[in-house]
């Protein structure tokens, strides 16, 4: 499934508030609109279900937060087929944080804010099936609280473009129309959501950075040295930025956030090199052609932290980076893959990706399966070991694939050949190279399967060895040889995932 982030950074020149209206149809019986509206908005999906969660891939960490309940409430639009007409303008020009006015029979029936817009045509698929020609509504949006009212539609119809007797199409009015337009509707406020994230606007959708380009630039990072070794400035601010995208925040912080946050890594993880001094990279990572510094002039060399806070200066990556980042998870496992290898090898690094909210990165399997992060202490002294409840989900494998790559192999570890005798036989255990784990995400197909011995499969969980483009088993730490991969012609491996795994090990090549 390849995700992708779609809409238009808004601004608050726009209106009063810079919130805009969605304007919505239904739909018809004929189209399925009442049946959708009834489905996914007004009862919610539950996203802990299987036949939905397994295509949230990449968006799961950001709807997570968006319904902390579990239970989200969507919307969703086919592709446009014309570029530029009313339907195509909302579709790509609506942004989070905007209002959706949904209508039917000359009303309008039901008021919702939007808290996210991404695109996954297999959840909409999972949620509203197909059209008759094969369309999905791909487009989706997450809602906020619904408010169902019923307001004649005619007098805002009347001022606005379009048929004036029936909203046919989506239709979006700009925020100072809205404004404008405020007294020719009579709306019910919308209900607040406690606890949730302020609604953040998304940025442009297509990224023209490389993955190239953005690995150039983090690779070729000038830091300085000191007797300690390299200044940990510059590599602990991008990592923090990943961070940022990976969780959905805004591509730009101020320097009050930024002062306090990677000042805080600074002092817990800068080392003997470090001084607490995070208005260092907030500026100079200009200089990578990766980073954007706003409310200061280009030239301003080294700017004093209250210079910085008095400007109400922001910084972070730059769009095109930051895009790529956000949509791209190959991307963002290079990079994060990159800085870990080459800047963070003697640091605690399970605390510093914890704290930067990239944790699942530091193993191959994700955060789903850690039995390191899922044991709790055991109180009693003697007698049974202490039993607690749990509730939660877990991924669903499919035990066919592991029966299969396991006689493909005669439960020999592909690594090392070696058998592990039982007294029911032989025992081996199916790998995922790109984990089915968050933030990896990767299938539950034998393409992305290893059969391994307990100790190799921990070693390549843990990014203690990779798979070179030769198949050659290697050390991460110094790239010395271990074995050749024994490979079966039954078993056809991915190379794809093979990648993925060594950018996460920082084996790029």
């Amino acid at each position: 499934m390849t995700t992708d982030r779609v809409g238009k950074a808004g601004g608050e020149e726009d209106g009063a508030d810079g919130v805009q209206w969605l304007l919505q149809p239904r739909g018809t019986a004929k189209t399925g609109g009442p049946k959708h509206f009834e489905h996914s908005v007004r009862a919610g999906i539950d996203l802990s279900q299987p036949r939905y969660a397994e295509f949230l891939g990449e968006d799961a960490a950001l709807l997570r937060k968006v319904f902390p309940d579990g239970v989200g409430r969507f919307w969703g639009a086919i592709t446009p087929a014309k570029e530029r007409d009313a339907k195509a303008i909302a579709v790509w020009n609506s942004r989070v944080g905007d209002e959706v006015l949904f209508y039917a029979d000359k009303q309008f029936i039901a008021r919702a804010t939007i808290l996210a817009k991404f695109r996954n045509p297999d959840l909409a698929r999972a949620v509203w099936g197909a059209r008759s020609d094969g369309a999905v509504w791909e487009h989706m949006i997450a809602l906020g609280d619904l408010t169902e009212f019923k307001a004649d539609a005619l007098p805002l119809l009347a001022a606005t473009p379009g048929p004036k007797d029936k909203l046919w199409n989506m239709q979006l009015v700009s925020a100072s129309d809205r404004a404008r337009l405020l007294d020719k509707v009579d709306l019910p406020s919308v209900p607040g959501r406690a606890g949730l994230p302020a609604p953040r606007r998304q940025q442009a959708a297509a990224p023209t950075m490389t993955e190239k380009e953005l690995l150039h630039a983090i690779a070729g990072l000038r830091t300085h040295t000191g007797s300690g070794g390299p200044s940990p400035h510059k590599p602990l601010a991008l990592l923090w930025s990943i961070g940022r995208a990976a969780a959905g925040e805004e591509r730009l912080a101020p320097w009050s956030v930024f002062e306090k946050e990677v000042g805080a890594l600074l002092a817990d993880f800068g080392g003997d090199t470090s001084h607490v001094t995070p208005h260092y990279p907030f500026t100079r990572l200009r200089g990578t052609g990766v980073w954007e510094v706003q409310g200061m002039h280009p030239d301003a060399q080294d700017p004093s932290p209250t210079a910085l806070l008095e400007a109400g200066a922001k910084a972070g990556f730059a769009d095109d980076a930051y895009q790529l980042l956000r949509i791209s998870r190959r991307a963002r496992a290079k990079a994060v893959g990159l800085l870990r290898a080459k800047y963070f090898s003697g640091a605690d690094l399970r605390s510093l990706f914890e704290r930067v909210g990239l944790g699942g990165y530091l193993t191959a399997s994700g955060t789903e399966d850690d039995p390191d992060v899922r044991a709790a202490k055991v109180v009693a002294a003697t007698g049974p070991v202490p039993r607690q409840a749990t509730s939660g989900t877990r991924l669903v494998r499919n035990p066919d694939n592991v029966r299969d790559v396991k006689r493909w192999h005669e439960d020999l570890c592909q690594v090392c050949g070696e058998p592990l005798e039982v007294p029911l036989g032989r025992y081996s255990e199916a790998a995922h190279i790109q984990g089915i784990g968050s933030p990896h995400d990767g299938p539950d197909i034998t393409a992305n399967m290893l059969c391994l011995c307990p100790n190799h499969h921990r070693q390549f969980d843990s990014l203690g060895i990779y798979v070179d483009t030769q198949w050659e088993v290697r050390r991460t730490e110094d790239n010395s040889s271990v074995s050749q991969l024994r490979r079966d012609p039954r078993h056809r491996i991915d190379s794809e995932y093979v990648e993925y795994h060594r950018m996460l090990c920082g084996k790029n090549g």
